[in-house]
């Protein structure tokens, strides 16, 4: 039986400025059966309130303490260590680092920069942690949809500073086995009742394999056919959240 249901954000609950059809009559029957949800998410292009305005708008029902960023997660880390970063991040993102000195950086964070991935500023990242800097890495994402059309996401700029500058990032979002660990310690629920809902087989699915708990895969978002196949492991495959609360509750009845 499922006690915990964390779902990715974009691409899973909505694409753009769109509701994936009956996702919010979904997660709202999820949550009045006494199921504890969490969303989660990598989503490094908007700041955490304009995330949570979005989800109300759509209809969605949450408290904010029910939503986990990778974003959250890298300030945390820095704070914790005082270190002083490079944020090469999206400028709509910029503002959550603002209390953090930025002075003389001493480690590199790189999230989903868009245009800001440019020559000068990867070099920048790839000199400090040549340099030593510790390098913090949104996550692996390969890539992203925005619209109707797919686009590289943060993971091929986080691969290519580990492979120049000889490095192993620290990823602070999904994948990362201490990101889930994190959220499901918020549901006081183990790994085996719990399922992970998401659009991306490697960072959502996999990724919650590693750690124990069940994994579902939607056709939404930026699933491609033949995603399923891509890893191994034994996982639920649905056209949409709608299907996997519906598979839910049944089995919890």
């Amino acid at each position: 039986m499922i006690d915990a249901l964390l779902l990715d954000l974009s691409g899973v609950l909505y694409q753009g400025a769109k509701s994936i059809p009956g996702a919010a009559n979904a997660v709202e029957r999820a949550q009045r059966s006494g199921v504890q949800v969490r969303f989660i998410t990598n989503t490094s292009q908007k700041a955490r309130e304009e995330l949570l305005s979005h989800l109300y708008a759509l209809g969605f029902s949450l408290d904010s303490t029910q939503l986990f960023t990778a974003v959250d997660a890298a300030r945390d880390w820095l704070q914790t260590r005082k270190l002083r970063p490079f944020c090469l991040v999206h400028e709509n993102i910029v503002g959550e680092f603002s209390d953090i000195d930025q002075h003389d950086p001493n480690a590199v964070f790189l999230a989903d920069a868009a245009t800001g991935f440019s020559f000068e500023n990867l070099n920048r990242a790839f000199q400090l942690c040549m340099a030593g800097a510790p390098f913090l890495g949104i996550g692996y994402n390969r890539y992203c949809k925005s619209g109707d059309e797919l686009q590289l996401d943060a993971g091929p700029f986080v691969k290519a500073i580990e492979f120049a500058a000889g490095v192993e990032a620290t990823i602070v979002g999904k994948p990362s086995e201490v990101f889930f660990r994190e959220v499901m310690a918020s549901t006081q629920v183990s790994p085996e009742r719990t399922i992970m809902v998401g659009d991306d087989v490697f960072s959502d699915v996999e990724g919650a394999l590693r750690v124990g708990m069940n994994a579902c895969l939607v056709k939404t978002g930026k699933y491609l056919p033949g995603d399923e196949h891509r890893i191994t492991g034994d996982f639920l495959t649905f056209d949409s959240v709608v299907e996997v609360v519906d598979f839910i509750l049944k089995h919890r009845d």
